[in-house]
């Protein structure tokens, strides 16, 4: 397996988009993809002009058969893809969108794991058990425990995994409803999603393994009771039947589906969404169709701090830093670092059911996922806290009040709300920054069930031979509410799993 580092990685730019890591795509080619099944109008709206010119694998190079066929090319299925492959497999990645990446791009503060060297080396004490039962508690202790027992029991060693092929997440801060730093997060401080989804397509490159972009599965095909293949629309044009004994399946979730949130909680109907337009929840239909069981499909994760128009998530890191949430009349009203269902049941008390999560250069330079959001224009920005209050139209004495009885607060680590983390600073240093949010739909926590194998599994409890499912597209695993940071954890321990798995059953 070739260990060398994404050369590009420590050169792209901090605040990189969606369309930026499209366009690095030029550089180290060799196409991605995500399953759903949008019309052919909207997906070439969606293809910009750097995303049309990546090179992926030719669509004339599909091959009639493969030895394991990976459906989405977020990071569980790449990471699925790799292990296979390290296993002797000949694997093929299916991605119905334009790029590769999925929901994985959209991350943006880090992978929690417990007991890792790089927790040692920076003094952290942590514990499986702690990671486990904090979880648990965090989802409401409705999560399927086996599933969360391996997820946390391999997190380590899926740090070093990461490692070896050169993506480094050597840095630590703190996510909601965790109590040590054990969010993992890239060396430069950018944002994990791009980070990951880069260096890993980077070496899905180096080991050329094939990666079709615009193939849209749409179904998977059985023989005597056994996975045998898929269905695959390529470029909207022509379907294709490709042949494997394996299939795993890397979707992602259904929270860009209006139609679905609809139907499992219609009263997040009218509610923004974080995810990307791909995650329409095609696999999780392809798996029920096969008879694949299904859990906590109303179970939709709200995310306390996204900016709505356009919707994109501000990253918990933001607060794990030491930022901070204040109302319309300048006040905190919550504990920040709360987990995401009760810090966005407290914005929506506010007036306007919105907040500013108010940071200051200290957080800017230890977070520097925050410099796309001063570029994509979504901060207001003072030299003093007077200024800042001037530019978000709240009392200038009570935010100054509140910033004075925050910092008192760091000193004597001590807070009248709860708080316990992410108070490693004052918020101290000029200038200052708000970004305005209110609650989105971020992740989707039901799905098809699997067990720790990555096995998809019927309502009998039997397996489906020959089917995996990995990422988001499974449900159970983070209960009633997710861990910030938890869900990059699942889909590299999963998604690895997922590979090794599918190597196991062909052997």
């Amino acid at each position: 397996m070739a260990t060398t580092q994404f050369k590009g990685e420590e050169s792209m730019k901090k605040g990189q988009l969606f369309t930026t890591f499209a366009a690095a795509l030029l550089v180290v080619s060799s196409g991605l993809g995500m399953v759903s099944s949008v019309s052919a109008a909207s997906k070439k709206a969606d293809v910009t002009t750097s995303a049309s010119k990546a090179k992926y694998t030719p669509a004339k190079e599909l091959k009639q058969k493969y030895d394991v066929i990976i459906v989405g090319a977020g990071g569980a299925g790449m990471s699925a893809a790799l292990a296979a492959k390290q296993k002797g497999l000949n694997p093929v990645i299916l991605e119905k969108m334009p790029t590769a990446g999925g929901n994985t791009l959209k991350a943006s503060s880090g992978m929690n794991a417990s007991e890792t060297k790089v927790e040692k080396k920076n003094g952290v004490k942590d514990t499986n058990k702690q990671f486990y039962e904090e979880t648990l508690k965090g989802g409401h202790y409705k999560n399927d425990k086996a599933l969360l027992h391996y997820m946390v029991n391999n997190s380590a060693s899926a740090i070093d995994w990461l490692d070896s092929m050169g993506m480094k997440l050597d840095k630590l801060t703190i996510s909601g409803g965790m109590s040590v730093k054990r969010t993992h997060r890239p060396h430069d401080g950018s944002a994990v999603g791009t980070y990951l989804a880069s260096g890993l397509l980077r070496n899905v490159k180096q080991q050329k393994i094939p990666l079709f972009v615009n193939a849209d599965v749409t179904k998977i095909n059985e023989k005597d009771n056994k996975v045998s293949g898929v269905k695959v629309v390529m470029n909207q044009e022509k379907t294709k039947t490709v042949k494997a004994k394996a299939v795993i399946v890397t979707t992602g979730g259904y929270g860009a589906s209006k139609k679905m949130i609809k139907k499992y909680r219609p009263d997040l109907a009218n509610y923004v969404s974080t995810n990307q337009k791909g995650s329409t929840g095609d696999g999780l239909k392809m798996i029920t169709k096969l008879g694949g069981a299904t859990t906590n499909l109303d179970q939709i994760q709200i995310h306390p701090t996204v900016y709505q128009k356009p919707p994109y998530l501000i990253g918990e890191a933001t607060r794990g830093e030491g930022g901070i949430l204040v109302n319309k009349a300048g006040d905190r009203f919550t504990n920040d670092m709360g987990t995401r269902d009760k810090v966005s049941a407290a914005i929506n008390k506010q007036d306007g059911k919105m907040a500013y999560v108010v940071f200051d250069a200290g957080v800017l330079k230890r977070s520097a996922v925050i410099n796309q959001y001063i570029k994509k224009g979504f901060t207001k920005q003072g030299n003093t806290v007077a200024e800042l209050a001037k530019q978000i139209n709240v009392p200038a004495t009570e935010l100054e009040k509140t910033m004075t009885t925050w910092n008192k607060s760091v000193t004597d680590h001590k807070d009248k709300f709860g708080r316990t983390t992410g108070m490693d600073h004052q918020l101290n240093q000029g200038p200052y920054y708000a970004i305005p949010i209110a609650p989105g739909i971020h992740y989707t926590m039901g799905g098809v069930k699997t067990n720790t194998k990555t096995q998809v599994l019927k309502k009998s409890g039997k397996t489906i031979p020959g089917l995996y499912a990995a990422g988001e597209v499974v449900g159970g695993l983070h209960g009633y509410n997710r861990i910030g940071g938890n869900s990059v954890c699942a889909i590299i321990v999963f998604g690895r799993q997922a590979g090794n798995q599918a190597a196991a059953y062909l052997k």
